[in-house]
């Protein structure tokens, strides 16, 4: 490798590998041009002063500053998904047993597990949990063959990409419908309701095999204040249980007209409801708070790449679907997504953008206000760390208040060869998942 020789010769490896470590293994950095730097300011005149610290791209080892892609995606980047994950996890586990500034009494309100499902579109195979065969007639051991149409030519792609492309606004009605289920269970209007209690809920989207999405939900039910508030006496996880069945069956949203089909999405009929411990998760095995923050976490970094083999990036030309190595429902998924976002009565819903999602255009973790910290909240906690514990390093430059001139602009992404095979090595080989691209054709400085 020449430009190995040629950094090991000038005396960069070194600092290279400094740069690459970093990253913390993000295989997809993004590339950036420019300086940074930190003036020390007189508090009583305000008088800038001299220079704290200097930063220009071009001494970095590198050539360029390297930022970490924050991707959630594990087939983008595992290490960044990793940080998403786990930061999710914190997220959950705190809404369910307190911590991150959501107090421990949160582990005593009602609490279920409720997983949301889409309507059938056409019968797919499936491998039976009775030990029977599938529709077909075959026990299914291979995964590539589970949630693909028995009859392609039948199966009703239109309603399946367009119900995608509704979950979210599904999902806000469900809100709206449970709040007044709960109220009316409790002998309360729905005003009167944010009075004695509130709903709170963190949920997560979830490709199925088929390539539909479907939630999976924590949901709470709180005193008037959110988690910081008793809930009343009234509020139990069977009320909260009851209220969830009523308001998911009564649901319904107006779709598009489809060649004079009117659409209209509800959710499916299997409406899974598991109050949070409880026996009645994995076997009789309790349904712990661990248990379900784990859950949810493992699917924020998944997408519809995942079930369905499809794609982790968007498309630009219908073109490019005659090259892709996926499999033939997710390619017939993406194409009725691309051609139906050419209709003009479905432009609000970017189909194009969003066909290699499915048409799905939502966030992937969504919560409510109440429900516990953010995933803001715990990044800035981490920088704030490293700030202290740069500071911590060095004493002498601890200044109170500072002024940072700063111009960054954005070089490219991705690794050269052989900055992926250093990163690798300093990273315990982590696995260099989705070519990047060289630095100055993506995104580069004008």
């Amino acid at each position: 490798m020449p430009e190995l020789s040629n950094l090991a010769a000038g005396g960069h490896l070194p600092g290279i590998l400094r740069q690459l470590s970093g990253l913390g293994g993000c295989t997809h950095p993004i590339r950036l041009d420019g300086h940074h730097t930190e003036y020390d300011v007189d508090t009583t005149t305000g008088e800038i002063g001299r220079v704290l610290q200097h930063l220009d791209s071009s001494t970095l080892p590198a050539g360029q500053l390297l930022v970490r892609c924050n991707n959630r995606r594990t087939t983008r980047c595992p290490a960044c998904a990793e940080v998403y994950r786990r930061d999710t996890f914190q997220l959950i586990t705190a809404g369910l047993r307190g911590g991150k500034g959501t107090p421990e009494h949160v582990a005593t309100h009602p609490r279920v597990f409720a997983t949301f499902t889409a309507p059938g579109f056409g019968p797919v195979h499936n491998r039976r949990s009775d030990g029977r065969p599938c529709r077909c007639g075959t026990h299914h051991d291979q995964d590539d063959v589970l949630g693909t149409p028995l009859d392609p030519d039948t199966y009703d792609y239109e309603a399946a990409v367009l119900w995608n492309a509704h979950a979210g606004a599904l999902w806000r009605r469900f809100s709206t419908y449970l709040r007044r289920e709960v109220a009316k269970r409790a002998g309360l209007s729905q005003r009167r309701l944010r009075e004695h209690a509130r709903v709170s809920f963190a949920k997560v989207a979830e490709y199925q095999k088929r390539g539909a999405v479907h939630f999976h939900a924590v949901i709470r039910l709180d005193g008037p204040g959110g988690g910081d508030a008793v809930p009343p006496a009234w509020a139990t996880a069977e009320l909260l249980t009851d209220a969830i069945r009523a308001a998911a069956t009564k649901l319904r949203v107006d779709g598009p007209v489809i060649d004079g089909r009117a659409l209209t999405f509800a959710f499916g009929r299997q409406l899974d409801v598991r109050t949070i411990r409880s026996a009645d998760f994995n076997d009789g095995q309790e349904l712990t708070e661990r248990a379900v923050a784990a859950y949810i976490a493992k699917y924020a970094t998944k997408g519809a790449e995942t079930a369905t083999g499809a794609l982790d990036r968007p498309l630009k030309f219908a073109a490019e679907l005659a090259q892709l190595d996926i499999s033939d429902h997710a390619r017939r998924l993406v194409r009725t997504a691309w051609t139906l976002g050419a209709r003009k009565n479905l432009e609000h819903l970017r189909l194009r953008a969003w066909a290699h999602m499915l048409g799905f255009r939502g966030h992937f973790s969504t919560k409510s206000r109440r429900y516990s910290t953010t995933l803001g909240a715990l990044r800035d906690a981490r920088a704030e760390w490293r700030r202290a514990q740069a500071a911590a390093a060095q004493p002498e430059q601890q200044i109170d208040t500072t002024f940072v001139l700063a111009h960054w602009v954005s070089a490219g992404t991705g690794l050269s060869d052989v900055e992926a095979w250093l990163a690798a090595g300093v990273h315990g080989a982590t696995a260099i998942e989705a070519q990047p691209n060289r630095p100055g054709l993506e995104g580069a400085a004008a």
